[in-house]
């Protein structure tokens, strides 16, 4: 497949899109949904329906283009090993550990295995061919297999999509920079969390240091260019 040219930020970057793959960030009910851990916790969720909507426009465009799709679903186990104390950093950042333990009658319906908070949204569920990483780490490549999947498919890209774009999606581009993949934020298919700010500083950050930011429509045409 021939390397194609995609308009971004800072600057057009060549892609071999037969070496490209798509991760998809945390597209849970507990991010998407009202009532569930974000919505709890008193962040603004009220853009996560025409986020989720960017991300399946954009997983189809990249399915039919035959890019691998990998969906990534961040949670705990029902007994949080992953977390097992005041010796885990995890155990004092995780803000639904932290919301759980300030709300005992939420423990284990925040962000667990095996509950509506942990699902993924519906329109966003694993296809035929479609890889799933679960994780208890912002970042998808800490403690999973992604590198290796990844690396098994000599994949040397990766369109970094979902929420949050300065948490899950910023932690995703980082490591895979360090790891040596092109990594590319569809930024359009984000969304951040926190004030208005963050999707901004995000995009710089990754613009700057770590990688590429571009859209939906800019990606998708390239794999139309592709076909024709």
């Amino acid at each position: 497949m021939p390397l194609v040219s995609i308009n971004a930020k800072p600057a057009a970057v060549e892609v071999d899109l037969s070496r490209a793959a798509v991760l998809v960030n945390d597209m849970q009910n507990a991010f998407c949904a009202p009532s569930g851990y974000l919505d709890r916790i008193g962040f603004d969720i009220a853009p996560a329906a025409a986020t989720a909507g960017k991300v399946e426009q954009f997983c189809t465009a990249a399915r039919a283009a035959g890019l691998p799709v990998v969906l990534m679903q961040n949670g705990f186990s029902p007994d949080y090993h992953e977390a097992p104390g005041p010796a885990s950093p995890l155990w004092h950042k995780s803000n639904a550990l932290r919301y759980m333990r300030a709300h005992p009658e939420e423990q284990g319906r925040i962000l667990t295995r095996g509950t509506w908070d942990y699902e993924l949204i519906e329109t966003l569920r694993p296809q035929s061919g479609d890889l799933l990483i679960q994780k208890a780490a912002d970042n998808g490549f800490a403690g999973t297999d992604l590198d290796r999947l990844l690396r098994a498919r000599n994949i040397n890209t990766v369109f970094v999509c979902g929420i949050s774009s300065n948490v899950g999606v910023e932690s995703a581009l980082r490591a895979a920079y360090h790891l040596g993949y092109f990594g590319i934020m569809v930024a359009d298919a984000c969304m951040a969390v926190g004030p208005p700010f963050m999707q901004e500083a995000t995009e710089f950050n990754i613009a700057s240091f770590f990688g590429w930011v571009a859209s939906v429509h800019d990606i998708s045409e390239s794999f139309h260019s592709v076909k024709q």
